[in-house]
């Protein structure tokens, strides 16, 4: 989920997190004791990426949209009703 620099802080447990850069400029960053991808970062950038599975309160918005289904595994169908794009809307 892309978050506004501006509107993103660590609370805490920013001590607990160490990042590697995973390509030129972009750094991710992970927690030290389970491992978990927690953001990417690209300092240059206006927004940084959060994972909301790593988030420990209840997510309350529902999907709008389903992007990157070129991506998706034929298989999968999430069962729902929702615009589909094949990679990011513009």
């Amino acid at each position: 989920m892309p978050v506004p620099r501006e509107s993103f802080r660590w609370l805490r447990g920013g001590e607990l997190l160490s990042s590697f850069e995973s390509s030129p400029g972009k750094l991710r960053r992970f927690c030290t004791r389970c491992g978990s991808h927690i953001v990417a970062d690209q300092p240059n950038q206006p927004s940084v990426l959060l994972r909301l599975g790593c988030l420990d309160a209840p997510v309350t918005d529902r999907p709008k949209l389903r992007m990157w289904r070129s991506e998706a595994a034929r298989w999968y169908d999430p069962g729902d009703v929702l615009p589909e794009f094949p990679e990011a809307p513009s």
